[in-house]
Formats: C-alpha cells, sequence, structure tokens
C-alpha cells in the first residue's frame, strides 16, 4: 500500500475550512462597505447554502458514473478561485450573485470528494482521520483571528485578498493530492421510502431544517451585529474563535455523553439552548459576557446537535442507503434551511432589528425542540463509538 499523503491532505483540509473562517464571518462587513441592503447581503450569501442542496450530489453523482473524482476536486479549485476572482472587479448585485454561484457550486464539490479520498487512503486506519482533519479546525481558527485582526488595519476590501490567497492555497494543495483505489460499499439497499416514513425520521429531518434555519441569520449577520454594536473585528475572530473551540471540545466528549443519555434528551437540550442563545444574540449585544457565553453554547446547537443527528442517520439509513441519507440531512439543514434562515433574515434585518431578527431563529429551534419532543422517542438510541463519518466543524 502506498503511504498516506498525510500532510497533504492536512494541508487541503487546512486551506478549506481556513477559506470559511475568512469568508463567512467577514464577507458580508465587505458588502456592507459596498452599500448592500440587509436583504442583498442574505441573498448573496445565501448561495452557499442554495448550492449545497444539489451541488454535492450532482457532483458526486457525476463522479461516481464517470470516474475521475481527483479531477474534480482539482476544476473545483481552480473554478472556485476564478470565481471568487470576480469580486475584485465587481460590485453589483447581478453579477455579484453569478461569481457567488460560480464559486459556491464549485467549492461545495470538493469537501465530500475529499472525505472519501482521505478514507480510501486510511483504509482501515481509520482512527487517523481525526489527526488529519484537526488542520481543518487549526486553519479555521488562525484565519478567522488573522483576518479580524487584519481588518481593524485596513479596509473591509483586504477580505478579498486573504480569501483570494487561501483560495490559491486549496489549489495548490488539490494539485498534489495524489488519487487512491476506491472501496465498494458493502450492505444491502433498505428502501428509501419505507425509512422515510417513519415518524421519527420524519421529525428529525424537519428538526434538523429548522436548525439550520435557526443559525442562517447567525452565519450572515453576527459579525455585522457585533461590529455594528462597537466590538473590534479582532473581538469578532475572538467570539467565533471560542465557538469552533466550544464545538471541537463537545466532539471529543459526545461518545461518553452519548453512553448516559439519550438522543432525545441530548437532542432537546441542543434545540433548548439555540432558543437561548439567538435571544441573548440578538437582545443582549451589549454585553460582552453574554456574547462570550452565545458563543460557548455553539457546542451545543452545532457540535453536540450535529454529531448526534448526523450518527442517527447513519443508524436509521443501514447498508448502501446511508449515502443517500446522509445526502438527505446535508441537502435539507445545510442547504434548504440554512437558505431559509439567510433570507429570512436579510429581510426583516433592516426593518424589525437584530434583535427581532435573532428572535425569529430562536422561533425555529423552539419549532425543531417541538418535532423532537413530539415524535423522537427514549427508545431511539445510536451508537456513537464508532461513527460512519466524523463530524465536520465549523459547518
Amino acid at each position: 500500500m502506498n503511504a498516506l499523503p498525510r500532510w497533504r491532505l492536512s494541508g487541503y483540509y487546512f486551506f478549506y475550512f481556513a477559506f470559511i473562517g475568512a469568508f463567512s464571518p467577514y464577507f458580508g462587513l465587505y458588502l456592507q462597505s459596498l452599500d448592500f441592503s440587509a436583504w442583498d447581503i442574505g441573498l448573496l450569501m445565501s448561495q452557499m447554502q442554495l448550492m449545497r442542496m444539489f451541488g454535492p450530489n450532482l457532483w458526486g453523482w457525476l463522479v461516481d458514473h464517470f470516474g475521475h473524482r481527483i479531477t474534480v476536486i482539482r476544476l473545483a479549485g481552480a473554478i472556485g478561485l476564478a470565481g471568487f476572482s470576480a469580486f475584485f472587479w465587481l460590485d453589483r448585485l447581478p453579477g455579484m450573485l453569478v461569481a457567488m454561484a460560480v464559486l459556491a457550486l464549485f467549492w461545495s464539490a470538493a469537501l465530500p470528494l475529499v472525505e472519501t479520498l482521505t478514507f480510501d487512503h486510511l483504509r482501515e486506519e481509520r482512527g487517523r482521520y481525526g489527526n488529519i482533519r484537526v488542520w481543518g479546525s487549526v486553519g479555521f481558527i488562525i484565519a478567522v483571528m488573522g483576518t479580524g485582526a487584519l481588518l481593524d488595519r485596513v479596509a473591509p476590501v483586504g477580505v478579498l485578498w486573504v480569501c483570494a490567497l487561501i483560495l490559491a492555497g486549496i489549489l495548490g494543495c488539490a494539485l498534489v493530492l495524489p488519487e487512491a483505489p476506491q472501496r465498494p460499499v458493502g450492505g444491502d439497499e433498505a428502501p428509501i421510502g419505507r425509512i422515510l416514513r417513519q415518524p421519527r425520521v420524519l421529525a428529525l429531518m424537519g428538526a434538523c431544517f429548522a436548525m439550520s434555519a435557526a443559525h442562517g441569520g447567525f452565519y450572515v449577520f453576527f459579525s455585522i451585529h457585533l461590529s455594528g454594536n462597537g466590538y473590534a473585528k479582532t473581538a469578532v475572530g475572538l467570539l467565533w474563535s471560542l465557538g469552533v473551540l466550544a464545538e471541537i471540545g463537545i466532539f471529543l466528549l459526545m461518545t461518553r455523553i452519548a453512553r448516559r443519555f439519550s438522543l432525545r434528551m441530548i437532542l432537546l437540550v441542543c434545540f433548548l439552548a439555540a432558543v437561548v442563545r439567538f435571544l441573548l444574540m440578538g437582545w443582549a449585544v451589549a454585553s460582552v459576557g453574554a456574547m462570550v457565553f452565545v458563543q460557548l453554547l455553539h457546542g451545543l446547537t452545532f457540535g453536540a446537535y450535529h454529531a448526534s443527528a448526523i450518527a442517527a442517520v447513519n443508524q436509521w439509513f443501514p447498508g448502501k442507503s446511508q449515502g443517500r441519507g446522509q445526502a438527505l440531512y446535508s441537502s435539507l439543514s445545510f442547504g434548504a434551511g440554512g437558505l431559509l434562515g439567510a433570507l429570512v433574515s436579510g429581510w426583516t434585518w433592516d426593518d424589525w432589528g437584530a434583535g427581532w431578527s435573532f428572535s425569529l431563529g430562536a422561533a425555529f429551534a423552539l419549532a425543531g425542540f417541538l418535532l423532537v419532543w413530539r415524535w423522537v422517542g427514549d427508545d431511539a438510541t445510536v451508537d456513537m463509538a464508532k461513527p460512519e463519518k466524523t463530524p465536520d466543524p465549523v459547518q
């Protein structure tokens, strides 16, 4: 067997999530500096969620049918960088929407394919995945803190240069990634319709949609909210980093947590924490302590929630249906749910204000809480000891 290309894979994860760390918190501030309305900002940023609804499934289908996985990864890096480069001379909504859609379509294609590539390289050493994947979290933290400190000293356009350099790093790593023999998927395929007719499955999917909708305003407007209330860009970066550290800590503890508490109890606590989090985010922004607490709750509202949900999907969609279950989970939650949350927050931000916009996020979380409360029973258990796929921080 060929030697594991650990550092080439680690480098890809580092730059991929570094892009999220520079883009998600600060690109909205750049758009605000161009005098875009909150609706325009929400519409532009929602393209990332829109393309996640079908982009990964499209590219996965193409690779499954025609092969050339590593070629698609490299193509995604090249076109993603080209699409983003258009922002250097675009400053009107129609052109920026096209550029954002191109960036999102190709950028969303890469990570699922790199994940399968990584596991094909690891083969029977899947326990080493965490040692490679952790560099993504390191990249995010360095990027979010470094970009925040930079933007305290330069104009918001500086975020374009940072993101372009990081995307060039993604492309560079993609060009040196080696292919690995793909392993056949085993197991029988359960009828997907029969699985989806289960009340607990429908309730979980609906609750996941609601949780991502609750986070839509957070991912688009949290930095704008903090900056507008006097927080320095460095402080914004520190708060984003704190959220990532909280979710990593929860991921490390999830096996122990799942042994002590039922899936239902974990999810109920996560959704209740989201209600509290978004209410505080909207109405207590003047308190630094409250914002620190808000970001610590990210460990529950993303970390524990996502780890539990992805483990449940892996178990409730057995055999070959696991892939379709994970695709459905990703499309409904991070795709459709995130899209709705981003658009609703953009629509309400200027007219209703931040407090009520984030309160709508709390309302989405409450709806998810009620779905879990009613239809996910205490007998719904999952095995967190050997998950099919390690959850991805900094979504």
